[in-house]
């Protein structure tokens, strides 16, 4: 089979049982109108609160959902499927409307995060991706905005692309981290897609492919003058230092000024005391220390309570792979079929049916202070957290600008009680479940009870 020109955007990129459930949907007229939501059903241990991100992807995905000829007749190859099936999916595009939490917005377990209202098979479809893009980029951005309330002050730099899980995990964890505060990523390939600014300069590598330390320094800072910050740890960290002090004068005639230096392994607390003193005796103040090397937000705090001079920090690992919580226990549950409210009862997976509304409260000094989860049309008050962002297949507005959701992420930010804002964990804001929506459940078990009898 000839794949698709991107296969991230194939719908064969999905779980079996969706194309199975499909044909027999088909097979039996089940076409009606579904509505799916898409939520965390708690949060994991250290996490305070969630942020809503991915939907630009999500968005995109849907509006260009649609199988080749080529994938067609492969799935006709595996003879699995019916020509009604077949005929259905060459036809097939997404023709629903869809709400949603804008990107940068804070919430919680069992809120939706985005609702899809479609035909039974488009809205059944696209579960597997839609879970698979917004998972991704909520636990990354939810992690990394952790780093940013750490060092608040700080340059922070997303440096974790060669650890991410696969090529597009480490794309959009440079998306994430910049939605999150980041002030860019070493991923180059997200300044050109979404324009998210490249940090980089040098590995140990190139120190050591040179003779001698100076010789690397200064043909570094010849071939890029206007971005001079010196790896030196290679070899003994404060030799290191001396040689930037000792050659950055020179530097600087020539028009390569020293802007910082790197430290990437050891006692980053103890090293960067001496470097900075270093360079301070040496009369280079203005030199600032950057420090890479396992780092998360734990060990930013702990670094900077303790008065490490550190001016900025590129964080990898730990963050693209959202080490301490590397899964959410995201949900794509049908809520209502052909103008009837359904709802899943399995033991400690229950949801709530319906199409629901989040509306947010906050108290005298604009803090958070309760979200009320009701019905749409059972309004609440407090400020309605969904939004319209599709109709008919089509998007209802143009992508907003990382930087629209930078700053949305700073408003919300701003109204979190401070135990949120946090690294330990504090009790939630109280998520309270509107009576019309428990009436509601209960109606919905009620019926089920009298089809079982």
């Amino acid at each position: 089979m000839k794949t698709a020109p991107d296969p991230l955007q194939s719908p064969l990129l999905t779980d079996l049982y969706q194309l199975t459930m499909l044909q027999g949907y088909v097979d039996q007229g089940m076409t009606d109108t579904a509505v799916f939501e898409l939520f965390v059903r708690r949060l994991p241990e250290g996490r305070n609160f969630l942020v809503a991100a991915g939907l630009e992807q999500a968005l995109d995905f849907l509006e260009n959902l649609h199988f080749t000829v080529e994938e067609i007749d492969w799935l006709r190859s595996t003879g699995r499927f019916n020509e009604r099936l077949l005929e259905h999916l060459a036809s097939l595009r997404f023709t629903g409307d869809v709400q949603a939490l804008p990107e940068g917005t804070v919430f919680f377990a069992n809120e939706p995060v985005l609702r899809v209202v479609a035909p039974l098979p488009q809205a059944q479809l696209v579960e597997s991706r839609l879970i698979n893009l917004l998972h991704l980029q909520i636990l990354l951005t939810s992690k990394a905005v952790r780093s940013r309330l750490a060092a608040p002050d700080k340059l922070l730099v997303d440096f974790g692309m060669r650890r991410a899980h696969g090529a597009e995990a480490g794309l959009l964890a440079a998306r994430a981290a910049y939605l999150a505060g980041f002030a860019g990523s070493s991923t180059v390939l997200a300044e050109t897609r979404y324009g998210v600014p490249a940090f980089g300069t040098m590995a140990h590598s190139f120190v050591q492919a040179h003779d001698s330390e100076e010789t690397a320094f200064e043909h570094f800072a010849h071939s890029q003058p206007d971005n001079v910050v010196l790896l030196i740890d290679t070899y003994d960290t404060l030799a290191g230092a001396r040689k930037v002090v000792a050659m950055a004068d020179r530097l600087k005639a020539e028009g390569c000024p020293v802007k910082a230096v790197r430290l990437d392994s050891g006692d980053l607390l103890a090293l960067s005391k001496r470097v900075r003193q270093i360079l301070d005796e040496g009369g280079h103040p203005e030199i600032g220390i950057f420090c890479s090397g396992n780092l998360d937000e734990y060990r930013l705090r702990e670094l900077l309570a303790a008065g490490a001079p550190i001016d900025g920090f590129g964080i990898g690992t730990r963050l693209d792979t959202s080490s301490d919580a590397p899964y959410l226990d995201c949900a794509y549950k049908l809520q209502e079929y052909a103008g009837l409210p359904r709802r899943k009862r399995s033991t400690g997976k229950a949801t709530w049916p319906g199409r629901k509304q989040v509306f947010r409260q906050y108290d005298g000094q604009g803090r958070l202070q309760k979200d009320i989860l009701s019905l749409i049309d059972d309004e609440q008050p407090g400020q309605p957290l969904l939004v319209p962002v599709m109709a008919g297949g089509g998007r209802l507005a143009p992508p907003e600008s990382l930087q629209t959701i930078r700053e949305r992420l700073d408003a919300e930010l701003a109204t979190l009680p401070e135990p949120l804002r946090g690294l330990e964990p504090a009790p939630a804001p109280e998520v309270a479940i509107a009576p019309a929506l428990q009436r509601l459940a209960e109606e919905v078990d009620r019926r089920q009870a009298e089809r079982d009898e």
